[in-house]
Parts: structure tokens; C-alpha cells; sequence
């Protein structure tokens, strides 16, 4: 298995050096217990409540690549602390990536109250996720029943390596004719390919309204 080494201290003394040594040179020999290849090591001085954090967004990036299959740290608190590390683990859990670490010689145990707030974090997103998708359908079939045709309007998609993001303000107007709010026609272009949100999508309407204004007058 690819394992990824993290080192982490929270502040950026010199003396805190020789700890970051440490951590790699111990972590190396869990990944040796193992029989673990390791990829790559990183080191950081943050704390551990920042999730904006250089390395970790790059353990994270990695994750995402399907590069690393292991995370070795010497506890779960060089992971984060707080929300922080709450949300690390909920994103590497995604990924498929386990943790590792010297303190418990294996894999991360999580404590009951950790388990049951992950838990609960992916349950909501799973729910945000089915609504997200709800709406879409709803936007869709709103549409397709007022006599919106997708493959005769929209015949422009992704043909020419065009940005998705060119959509004809006149396929948001007959949306909008349609009575479907601006944030219904941005999850329903989303529905057909296109990459737009609802803010998008009401300055393009807004725009043409202004221009028709202007041109009635």
C-alpha cells in the first residue's frame, strides 16, 4: 500500500525541528511494520485548529488522485483538532484513505463521540446531495413539460471544446418564462451539462432585461 507520511507542529520555533524529525523517522518505521511503500513525507508548522494548511491541502489533493492509500502521522491530533479534524478525516474517509498512526501501532481508532459526528456530517451530505439532485429533476421535468426541448436549444453544448458557460441568455429567458426561479434554471442547466450557478444565471436575465429597456425606449 502507497502511504503518505505527515508531520505536523504547531508553531515554527527551531526547537520544534528536531520533533518533526522525529515523527518522520518513527513513521518510517510504522510504514516498515507494515510493509507500506512510502510516497512521499511532508512537514508543517501550523496548528492544528487551521485547516487551511498548506500541507495538509496537499495530503488532501493527493487523496483525491488516488495517489496515497495510507496516511501515517504519530497521533490523531497532527491530523487537527477541533472541527478541523473532524472534517480531515470525513474527507479522507471519502477518498478511501486510512490512517495510521504511532500512538495505537495501526490503524486510527476513533473515539465513540468522533464516530457518531462523522457519521452524522455524512448523512447530511448524503441528504444535501438527493436534494441537490431532486431539484434538478423537478427543474427538468418542469421545463420538458412547458415544451422546453434540451437537445433542439441547447445545441450548442459541448461542441468545439466551448466554455460550458456560454449559454444563450434566451434559453435562461424562456426558463424564467417558464416560472422556474433563478436557482431551479441554474440546477437544471446543470441537469443538461452546463457548469453555471444561480448568480450567473440572474445577471445574464437581468442584463437582457436592462438591454430590452433600453431598446424600448
Amino acid at each position: 500500500m502507497r502511504a503518505l507520511i505527515y508531520c505536523r507542529v504547531s508553531t515554527e520555533k527551531e526547537t520544534q525541528a528536531s520533533s518533526l524529525e522525529r515523527q518522520e523517522a518513527e513513521l518510517n518505521q510504522l510504514a516498515d511494520h507494515f510493509n507500506f511503500t512510502v510516497v512521499e513525507s511532508i512537514h508543517e508548522m501550523k496548528s492544528g485548529y487551521d485547516v487551511d494548511r498548506e500541507g495538509m491541502l496537499q495530503v488532501l489533493d493527493l487523496a483525491k488522485d488516488e495517489k496515497i492509500d495510507v496516511l501515517l502521522v504519530q497521533d490523531e491530533t497532527r491530523i487537527g483538532r477541533g472541527s478541523a479534524k473532524i472534517a480531515i478525516l470525513h474527507t479522507l474517509g471519502k477518498y478511501g484513505v486510512k490512517c495510521f498512526t504511532i500512538s495505537e501501532q495501526g490503524e486510527l481508532q476513533l473515539t465513540e463521540a468522533d464516530s457518531m459526528v462523522l457519521e452524522i456530517v455524512s448523512l447530511v451530505e448524503d441528504y444535501q446531495r438527493k436534494l441537490h439532485n431532486a431539484k434538478i429533476k423537478r427543474g427538468m421535468k418542469r421545463a420538458v413539460e412547458g415544451g422546453y426541448r434540451p437537445e433542439k436549444n441547447l445545441s450548442n453544448l459541448n461542441q468545439g471544446g466551448r466554455d460550458k458557460k456560454e449559454i444563450p441568455t434566451e434559453e435562461i429567458v424562456r426558463l424564467r418564462n417558464l416560472d422556474l426561479t433563478f436557482q431551479e434554471i441554474a440546477t437544471t442547466l446543470q441537469g443538461f451539462g452546463y457548469d453555471v450557478s444561480k448568480a450567473t444565471v440572474h445577471r445574464r436575465y437581468q442584463d437582457h432585461q436592462n438591454n430590452s429597456d433600453r431598446t424600448d425606449d
